[in-house]
Formats: structure tokens, C-alpha cells, sequence
């Protein structure tokens, strides 16, 4: 299977990690990642003023390269997927929007968000299936208690998102179980980390990041997973006294191409 792919910024500098262990893993599975050409910056974030259109030309432009392949694109990061995911709904809903994007875009055809935009995890889920995965590792993560940390741009806006649920979500928790380990459930797994206050307030976003870790440790795990580099820098930095590392590293390691990502 081959799925148009977008990295990011962050994922081809600090996150390297990120973008490698996605790569190898989804090759062991059957999936060729093929990376947008000429991508840019998603923008970073996406805003709702509805005549700003200048920082989501990037987006629009991978979403359009998918389409005009007839392949799903896919993302890893939680805020470039949160920005895209964003973008392409409002190309299929505000026609005000979308017909200015257009027109400063001067493409031959014009797009109208008739990408399928999915987060790595949702890949994983519902294009390759968690069975699959699970009878694919050769290496099961058995006796590992891993606390997943959702933070706030995978879940959110629900009615765009469309994930899981913004409140109770279960698709990193069932993500651990198909590499073997056993996740562990806490109450600030989908709470905002404060990675985007650091500079206003450092002891506040401090406070959060502190507050999230304990809460994982307390229930008893033994390690935290996220997909976003931001959360996962914010918590390191702030101390998190149990490993932090990415989803995509342990999916790796399970299948038993971790050693491989130096290539």
C-alpha cells in the first residue's frame, strides 16, 4: 500500500526519531510512505481568522498532491496533522475560504478537500489494523506498563478531528496492547502539557508538564508515549523522571526494526 506522506518540520530536525521509526515501521507493514515533494511548513497552527489564508497554502498544496494521486495522506506529528486536518475541513465547508485559496493558488484544477487525511495511528488502525500489527511483532513489549499521552491537538476539535473520543479515547491504549505491553489509564492523559505558555510561563507550563507525570506514575506507569514533539520536548524538559519517548520508536522496537533507523 502506498499513502502520500507529510513530515513536518520539526520531524526532519529534532524529531528525527519520529520520522524514522515511522518509516521503518510502516515498511515492515506494507506501507510505502511516499513524501510529499516540495512540502512546507504546515503553519505551524491554525488559525480561525477566515481571511488569513497565506500560512495554509502549504497545507492545501500536499493535501491537492494526495488527491490528484488518489492516496490517503498521512501525518505523524499531532499539530501538523491538527493544522492539515483543520485546513482540509475548512476547504470542503467554507466556500468563502476555499474559493480564495483557489484563486490565489491559480491551479488548473481547483481543490475542495477531497483529500482523506489520516494521523499515523489512524493508519495503523484503519488501513493496516491493529490484528495485523499484533501478529506482525516479533518482539512483544510484554510487561512494559505504558501510560499514552494524547495532549491536546490529536483530539481536538472533536467535530473535525474525528479520532476518538476527545474525552475517553482508546486508540493509543489499543495500540500498546497489539505490541504486547499493557497500558496504563490516568486522568490527564488528553490535558494540555502547557508546552504553548513555556515562554509566557515557564513555572505554569512546568507545573503542568510536572502534573501529568505524576499522575501517569501513580497509576502506575512505567513510561509515557506521545506523537507530538512539543509535548514530548515540554515534559523532558520539565523533568519527567520515567522515560518519554515516541509511539513510532516503540512500534519499532516491537517489530523488530528499531535497530535499523540509522541506515
Amino acid at each position: 500500500m502506498k499513502v502520500s506522506y507529510f513530515p513536518g518540520c520539526t520531524l526532519k530536525n529534532k524529531a528525527k526519531d519520529l520520522d524514522a521509526y515511522a518509516y521503518k515501521s510502516a515498511a515492515a507493514l506494507g506501507v510505502t510512505l511516499e513524501e510529499i515533494e516540495n512540502w512546507q511548513c504546515c503553519g505551524g497552527v491554525f488559525t480561525t481568522a477566515r481571511d488569513e489564508v497565506a500560512t495554509k497554502l502549504s497545507s492545501v498544496r500536499a493535501l491537492k498532491e494526495a488527491a490528484d494521486k488518489d492516496q490517503p495522506l498521512i501525518t505523524v506529528c499531532s499539530a501538523c496533522h491538527n493544522v492539515i486536518k483543520q485546513t482540509n475541513h475548512a476547504m470542503q465547508t467554507d466556500k468563502e475560504f476555499a474559493n480564495k485559496v483557489n484563486r490565489y493558488m491559480a491551479c488548473e484544477k481547483s481543490y475542495a478537500g477531497e483529500a482523506q487525511v489520516y494521523h499515523y495511528l489512524e493508519m495503523l488502525r484503519d488501513l493496516v489494523g491493529f490484528d495485523t500489527i499484533k501478529a506482525k511483532v516479533t518482539n512483544a513489549l510484554k510487561g512494559k506498563k505504558i501510560a499514552a499521552y494524547y495532549g491536546c491537538l490529536l483530539l481536538r476539535p472533536n467535530r473535525v478531528m474525528q479520532m476518538d473520543d476527545p474525552e475517553n479515547p482508546t486508540i493509543m491504549e489499543d495500540f500498546i496492547k497489539a505490541i504486547g505491553a499493557t497500558p496504563v489509564v490516568y486522568a490527564k492523559r488528553n490535558e494540555c502539557c502547557g508546552a504553548y505558555i513555556a515562554m509566557e510561563s515557564p513555572a505554569l507550563a512546568e507545573k503542568s508538564s510536572n502534573a501529568i507525570v505524576q499522575n501517569a506514575k501513580a497509576a502506575g506507569a512505567e513510561m509515557i508515549i506521545t506523537a507530538c514533539p512539543l509535548c514530548r520536548y515540554n515534559l523532558i524538559k520539565n523533568g519527567a523522571d520515567i522515560p518519554v519517548v515516541y509511539f513510532t520508536e516503540l512500534l519499532a522496537e516491537a517489530l523488530g526494526v528499531k535497530e535499523d533507523t540509522n541506515e
